[in-house]
């Protein structure tokens, strides 16, 4: 350290507030996901793993508009049942990713802790 060294009183001082700190859980947890690693390239890399719901979701959102296009425009049976298999699908991920959003919301705001 390059200022003056802190008194013994303000050491202690000190020790309790990062014993307080460090009592917070949600606190820690937030403070512990931040490091990005020893690669600095690897926080690409898991935002995507953790991600993998939200960005399959997008890919059957996009298939699904696909083969609704296709469907309209040929009128074939098959594209129409793939796309209404297809949408089946991106609704029930949609559905997942909204109840892990507010599971999450809620557990930051502290309510419904007895639900998760």
């Amino acid at each position: 350290m390059d200022g003056p060294e802190l008194s013994r009183q303000e050491r202690i001082i000190l020790d309790d507030i990062e014993q307080d700190l460090r009592a917070d859980q949600l606190l820690d947890r937030r403070l512990r996901t931040l490091r990005r690693g020893i690669r600095p390239w690897a926080s690409a890399w898991n935002w995507a793993r953790r991600h993998t719901a939200a960005l399959c979701t997008g890919l059957l959102g996009a298939a699904c508009a696909a083969l609704l296009a296709c469907a309209v425009a040929t009128s074939s049976p098959p594209l129409i049942w793939a796309f209404a298999a297809v949408w089946v699908i991106t609704l029930i991920s949609l559905i997942r990713l909204a109840i892990g959003w507010c599971r999450r919301t809620s557990a930051r705001e502290g309510r419904f802790r007895g639900l998760q």
